[in-house]
């Protein structure tokens, strides 16, 4: 018979579990699966169940919609200043250098010339990582410099657009002034006969929907993207109405005329080619 061991004997050391890395899986927030992190990186970020559109930092964005190695960065020397000496939780000096830590961005916007299939383009797009995208100072001056370019090289113009932050309020009326800068360069962009292609992704929100996001000469969306000025929760607690299912949802702003067309994030480099092919040719 087989000895039966002691209760006093010392059990053999367990071993030390391995943590996870970070971003190994990924839970949707549409389908609630888990999936391979890489599987969806792999997918232009979509989730592989459901085709929920993720969140993609700027780079990748660059990289998805523009030719390899065609993007040329303009303006990227411009860094946010902190002209009220603003603080909330932290003086915002403070919050400028943690944020560009973080992203390894200057600031929340990115404009430049690039080729996407071959056709010459300004290219301008926001993140929503840094401070949420939302659009201060050099936002609104990288984006109307981007458009006088483009109205001077007499290029197209696309600008992805991805603020959940809207107009900066760390920087009170300079962040306001920016909408009608932006907006004005675009009317010069207008009457030059310039093509600006608007592309809203998860979130355009506040000042940024109230501006340039909602000035395109073509809007495209991706699926189920929130666009609108105001939240849902503040609208509603405004009008003392429920609202519609759905709303503010890139589906809801097709239905009501507000968007052109939804185009899911693997078709969208080539519907944009496509469109800019057929306006040149008019």
């Amino acid at each position: 018979m087989a000895a039966v061991p002691s209760v006093n004997e010392e059990s053999p050391p367990s071993r030390p579990k391995r943590p996870v890395p970070d971003g190994l899986w990924v839970k949707c927030d549409s389908c609630n699966a888990t999936v391979f992190g890489k599987k969806v990186e792999e997918n232009l970020g979509l989730c592989p169940e459901c085709s929920h559109h993720f969140y993609v930092s700027a780079q990748a964005r660059i990289e998805q919609l523009l030719d390899e190695d065609s993007f040329e960065e303009w303006f990227g020397e411009l860094c946010p200043v902190d002209p009220l000496g603003f603080t909330d939780k932290k003086p915002y000096a403070q919050r400028l250098i943690e944020e560009q830590k973080r992203t390894g961005m200057r600031d929340a916007c990115i404009v430049g010339k690039g080729h996407m299939r071959g056709r010459p383009l300004v290219f301008g797009l926001t993140d929503s990582t840094f401070i949420m995208g939302s659009m201060g100072s050099v936002v609104g001056e990288k984006l109307t410099r981007a458009i006088e370019e483009a109205t001077r090289l007499r290029m197209p113009l696309v600008i992805v657009s991805g603020s959940g932050g809207g107009a900066r309020m760390h920087e009170g009326i300079f962040s306001l002034m920016q909408m009608g800068k932006v907006s004005a360069a675009l009317g010069r962009y207008h009457d030059a006969g310039g093509l600006y292609i608007s592309v809203l992704t998860n979130p355009t929100m506040g000042g940024v929907a109230a501006s340039f996001a909602s000035l395109g000469d073509i809007m495209i969306a991706e699926p189920k993207a929130m666009i609108g000025f105001a939240g849902p929760r503040v609208v509603k607690a405004t009008v003392k109405q429920n609202l519609p299912d759905g709303f503010q949802t890139s589906e809801f702003l097709l239905e009501h005329g507000f968007v052109d067309m939804i185009v899911a994030r693997p078709e969208l480099r080539a519907e944009i080619a496509r469109l800019i092919d057929y306006c040149q040719m008019k």
